[in-house]
């Protein structure tokens, strides 16, 4: 499991160039007609008859040099999807795995979280109880040999790296471990196991009475691990929750829909899917929810899409919490997934979902222009929206009214009921060179092996504050550790950024901890102002309700929700 070493909620404005036209996919609820009627097209155009195989049949007869009709299909299929809507798609037999293996909840390989930062396999964290740990592989041990190939110092791509650590469950691998205050390899043989892949990367209490979640993506155990986490947060005192759905590029349809649920009394509509036809498919909630007494705050960005926006639309269409960030992707199609014999499959738009006040929230897109629909997100930013409201422009014919009286448009992504700017009034040219040159990740990098024992015995956030705080000269040595580096020092520079800094080197260190990602969003809180803002709501609305009766809450799942005739949906921007 690779963990990306330049991951930070600082910069959401970076998505703007990574993300691209996205994805749905699935099996779609009373849907199996369409999949009949798509076969039989793709049977006709094939057909010796038809013009399609007609002359495909031609080329492989009479073609000049011989030629693979097959690898000619493998590229005349990717262009004809290419002509229909942005987010249908080809997917190859030979990536079928890499795309559904994040949504799955688990994938088989040896267990570690790595970074290879310095062209070295550096072990970060050990999934707990997981192959790796049985077989002693410790935080902080670098990886040099795997199965007798060496890998450090190789300029291996790290996607390479990780297809020679997993493999079929059952299978082993060799490594050759670097440890500190170990003059000699260690050398451990790991049986590859199933690892679970978490959706949640964090969830603790960022005050007293305000919880926080960070979902990553919608994926199969998403709605398990939601209610896992609500249960401990609530054991904590949580009253109100953050929702932190930014960057999440969406995933499982039902999962969304489970979790809405969770959050809305009776009988409220939380989204609803038309197809070519007019036909609807509705769904509602249905009163088992144990958090409708929750305060709640949504946080979405650009780069929240699909199942993010559905969410996040249920939530503010019923006038359930109050979302905050930046206006989200704008995906609202849905697409099926159609399998071939050979074990690839094709992604094919089947229908639109709409809020609950009736919005399609799919931004415009031209048939067959896929680079246009792809440079949105730039385009916003080159317009500023990251930094003003004001930039955003909604057509009136697309305005809906909330039960509760809030105004809300369609066509474009979800607005957020607070709009708070990208904030880089203090990112200098100085933090430019630490942050982009990658020198303060990698002093925390050094930092962790300096105090790998003591980093290795904390389990708690209070633990990890005390040990953060107790070293009075952690950005002292940091400046000093650039210099070296080679960025030359600038007094004023440095004391506008000096918060963004120590933020961030108390966040990555915090990372190479146990406590993980929890460890990592909770020292990253000071400088996200969203979050700040968010939580500053929650608890304003907290005091207010304060001499409210609590409802009371179940400890168990709710052993109602079942979902008839539950098929899968896979609402993903890709």
């Amino acid at each position: 499991m690779y963990k990306n070493s330049r991951h930070t909620i600082l910069f959401p404005l970076l998505l703007a160039a990574g993300v691209v036209a996205g994805l749905l996919l699935g099996q779609y609820l009373g849907q199996a007609r369409v999949e009949r009627q798509f076969r039989g097209t793709l049977s006709r155009l094939a057909a010796p008859e038809g013009k399609l195989g007609y002359t495909l049949s031609l080329i492989e007869r009479e073609y000049v040099d011989s030629l693979s009709v097959d690898s000619l299909t493998e590229w005349v299929l990717p262009k004809l999807i290419e002509e229909l809507d942005p987010h249908s798609l080809y997917i190859p037999a030979s990536e079928m795995q890499a795309v559904n293996e994040p949504l799955e909840g688990e994938f088989d390989g040896i267990g570690v979280v790595f970074n290879m930062a310095t062209d070295t396999v550096v072990v970060l964290n050990v999934v707990p109880s997981g192959p790796s740990r049985k077989a002693g592989v410790q935080p902080g041990d670098r990886i040099l040999r795997i199965d007798d190939s060496l890998v450090a110092g190789q300029k291996i791509p790290q996607d390479q790296i990780v297809k020679r650590l997993r493999g079929k469950r059952g299978t082993r691998v060799k490594l050759s471990l670097s440890r500190q205050g170990i003059d000699h390899l260690v050398e451990v043989e790991v049986v590859r196991d199933a690892i679970p892949l978490k959706s949640i990367e964090a969830a603790f209490m960022l005050t007293p009475e305000v919880g926080y979640v960070k979902l990553s993506q919608f994926a199969r155990t998403s709605y398990l691990e939601l209610m896992a986490a609500l249960q401990q947060l609530r054991k904590q005192g949580m009253q109100g929750l953050v929702f932190d759905l930014r960057g999440n590029a969406g995933g499982y349809l039902d999962q969304a829909i489970m979790i809405a649920n969770e959050f809305l009394p009776a009988e409220k509509l939380i989204v609803y899917t038309e197809d070519r036809k007019g036909q609807q498919l509705r769904e509602y909630s249905n009163g088992l929810g144990r958090s409708t007494d929750l305060k709640l705050a949504v946080l979405i960005d650009e780069g929240s899409a699909s199942s993010s926006e559905i969410l996040a639309g249920a939530v503010q269409d019923n006038d359930r919490g109050t979302i905050l960030g930046r206006r989200s992707f704008g995906k609202g199609l849905v697409q099926r997934q159609i399998p071939y014999s050979d074990g690839s499959a094709l992604r094919l738009t089947i229908a639109r979902y709409y809020t609950p006040t009736g919005r399609s929230i799919q931004k415009p897109y031209k048939r067959g222009d896929g680079e246009s629909y792809q440079m949105e997100l730039w385009d916003r930013y080159l317009h500023h929206e990251h930094f003003s409201a004001d930039s955003i422009r909604f057509v009136d014919s697309l305005k809906f009214t909330t039960p509760g009286g809030r105004t809300v448009y369609g066509g474009g992504g979800i607005m957020p009921d607070r709009f708070i700017p990208a904030d880089t009034s203090d990112v200098t040219p100085w933090f430019i060179q630490v942050t982009g040159r990658n020198i303060l990740y990698r002093y925390t990098m050094e930092y962790a092996d300096r105090h790998r024992k003591r980093l290795n015995k904390i389990s708690t956030l209070d633990e990890l504050q005390l040990f953060l705080d107790a070293d009075a000269r952690l950005v002292e040595d940091f400046l000093q550790y650039a210099q070296r580096k080679g960025v030359k020092p600038n007094a004023r520079e440095i004391a506008r950024s000096r918060h963004l800094v120590e933020a961030q080197l108390r966040a990555y260190i915090g990372r190479n901890t146990a406590l993980e990602d929890n460890a990592f969003y909770r020292n990253i809180y000071p400088i996200d102002r969203v979050l700040v803002e968010s939580v500053q709501m929650l608890e304003q609305e907290i005091l207010q309700a304060s001499e409210e009766d609590a409802t009371p809450i179940s400890d168990t799942i709710p052993a109602g929700w079942r979902r008839e005739k539950q098929e899968t949906i896979i609402l993903e921007n890709r």
